[in-house]
């Protein structure tokens, strides 16, 4: 059986890094993990076929050549979901979908043949055998979580992986935590499931035979949820794996706040790789906090807390939310100045949605307070709850707020900041060409024609005379800031706050 696994476009948003990704040659920030997984527990002799369409195009002797399509997709890429969908069925091929977007919203998509939903490893196996036997039934569901040490391996060569600026692998599912704007433990649960290093070491030993040497993004929800494992077993395994083969490659993840908390964690993950974690700040608003039930985001100085993670050689990029209840209009000045006082530049802020399966889903859907669906941009300047401030007061807030955050004198300054705190680890290595052509690139885009260029030029002098080893990740940033103006662009009205 001929299987075509289709992975649909991002739009342009936030993390789609679109504008940032041409000036390194690449097309898309990251693999369809998933999809990569799936084709691994497909039976022996089937033919596998990946098409990433933010990669490349779906051509028609795609679709005449498959005898089946396996669509995986997120809540963001939902409009290119049903594109792709009915191009197959014009063609007659039979879909089968899953993921996140399937899993919470399946009945929205009826020109499905067959959801095989929740975790694969539980779904997947049951639809297979009845296939074989013929007799594929629509929907295919999972009451339990799986044990992800017996998950396969991706297949790493069905991928383009030249066209990719990173890779991705999984270390664990599941978070411990019950934040209840967020739908993490509404498809994995809050029991932390790891694989066990060994497995881990294995997919990064199949992506150095790929000949893949840059950036790898552990996807893990909450990375450090499983502390005592990855201090005793994983940590150590991968700074012997990098010591052994010589590896030079940069690992980032995700976790909470509370990593400022353990000292010899973040020294481990530093010495194992790790220089970047992306962290749910959410807001300095207390109240919110407790309302949201981010209750490990309390009764701490976060401020300080950022600053020691990113002096342990950890660029902490972070989450934000406006629109909580208890949320007044001063929100918006507070989260601009936490912002820049965080030196977090790489800052996603985002209006409050409530996303299917979760309870504040469920508190919305009983108060009478939902509109419609959600887009998954989190950056969209747009909700579906009543808020209870104004909601044109908030858009206008929100707007003004991200005008001033991406406009290039507070960007840069944070750039500033952040560098003023972080402290690189020392990984040898060497610039790579492609590193050498978006420096060059950026002198262009940002240095001569962009109207950034004073601040551009200015904070490559200072960094140069003072932080010389952080030279690399202030062009990256200064990258970045380009890819967040041309979103805020889009997505606000209002946008000659970025020109300044």
């Amino acid at each position: 059986m001929n299987i075509l696994l289709l992975y649909p476009e991002f739009p342009d948003t936030f993390w789609s890094f679109k504008h940032a990704l041409k000036f390194v040659r690449k097309k898309a920030s990251l693999p369809p993990l998933g999809l990569l997984t799936i084709a691994a527990m497909l039976p022996e002799g089937w033919q596998r076929r990946l098409i990433d369409l933010n990669v490349r195009q779906l051509k028609t002797a795609d679709l005449e050549w498959a005898d089946m399509a396996f669509i995986s997709a997120m809540t963001v890429q939902q409009e290119s979901a049903r594109e792709v969908i009915a191009r197959c069925k014009a063609v007659g091929l039979p879909v089968v979908a899953g993921g996140p977007l399937f899993t919470t919203a399946h009945e929205q998509f009826p020109e499905v043949d067959h959801f095989v939903l929740n975790e694969a490893e539980t779904t997947l196996p049951i639809f297979l055998e009845d296939l074989r036997l013929g007799m594929p039934q629509p929907i295919y569901t999972g009451s339990g979580f799986p044990d992800i040490t017996r998950t396969p391996a991706p297949q790493w060569e069905l991928l383009e992986h030249g066209k990719y600026a990173s890779m991705a692998i999984q270390f664990s599912r599941g978070c411990p935590y019950r934040c209840d704007f967020c739908n993490v433990t509404t498809l994995f649960g809050h029991k932390i499931r790891t694989k066990t290093s060994a497995q881990i070491i294995m997919e990064l030993d199949g992506l150095r035979r790929i000949g893949w040497r840059d950036s790898i993004f552990f996807v893990d929800d909450n990375f450090i949820a499983h502390r005592s494992y990855l201090k005793r077993e994983l940590l150590p395994a991968l700074i012997d794996w990098r010591s052994q083969h010589g590896v030079t490659t940069k690992f980032y993840t995700e976790c909470s706040i509370n990593l400022a908390d353990d000292e010899e964690l973040m020294e481990l993950m530093a010495r194992a790789g790790f220089c970047q974690v992306f962290i749910g700040i959410e807001t300095p608003n207390d109240s919110a906090l407790q309302e949201c039930g981010k209750k490990h985001n309390t009764s701490r100085d976060m401020l300080e807390n950022i600053r020691r993670i990113q002096r342990a050689g950890l660029e902490v990029q972070g989450g934000f939310i406006v629109g909580f209840d208890s949320d007044t209009p001063s929100i918006f000045q507070k989260q601009f100045e936490f912002i820049q006082k965080s030196g977090i530049v790489t800052a996603m802020v985002g209006i409050l949605q409530a996303l299917p399966g979760t309870k504040l889903y469920e508190r919305m859907k009983t108060e009478g307070r939902l509109l419609g669906h959600v887009s998954g941009d989190n950056a969209d300047s747009d909700t579906n709850i009543v808020p209870t401030m104004d909601p044109e007061l908030l858009r206008n807030g929100y707007r003004e707020m991200m005008n001033h955050l991406y406009a290039p004198k507070h960007y840069y300054r944070r750039i500033r900041t952040l560098l003023q705190e972080y402290r690189p680890p020392q990984f040898k290595g060497r610039f790579r060409f492609g590193q050498l052509m978006a420096f060059a690139r950026s002198t262009v885009m940002l240095g001569v024609i962009g109207r950034e260029r004073f601040h551009y030029w200015r904070m490559l002098a200072w960094t140069f005379i003072h932080r010389q080893r952080a030279l690399p990740l202030a062009v990256t940033l200064a990258i970045y800031g380009h890819h967040f103006r041309k979103v805020c662009a889009l997505h606000l009205k209002d946008s000659r706050e970025l020109n300044r």
